[in-house]
């Protein structure tokens, strides 16, 4: 289902994600807030390892990205939310 909303930050305070890791999209999949345009590989592994987080994010909208153009300039770097520390770099 996808839901247009006029008020994101109220969305992206409720589910826990912080300013410095706010990207323009807020997804929930399998229980988890995915923030972000985030590879699809990180979703699998999320999805797969069902760790205990809140969920992932990747801050901004980084060149090449999915969903973005250009060619990607640099590793991915995608953060858990909900506790400290980085989930993975693609």
């Amino acid at each position: 289902m996808i839901e247009d909303v006029t008020d994101m930050s109220s969305v992206k305070r409720g589910n826990g994600i912080p300013p410095e890791l706010s990207s323009c999209h807020t997804s929930l999949v399998g229980g988890y807030v995915v923030e972000g345009h985030i590879p699809v590989e990180a979703i699998q592994k999320l999805l797969s390892e069902k760790p205990a987080i809140k969920g992932i994010a990747m801050p901004g909208m980084p060149v090449g990205s999915p969903g973005m153009p250009g060619t990607k300039e640099f590793p991915f770097e995608i953060w858990k939310l909900g506790e400290e520390g980085l989930f993975m770099t693609i």
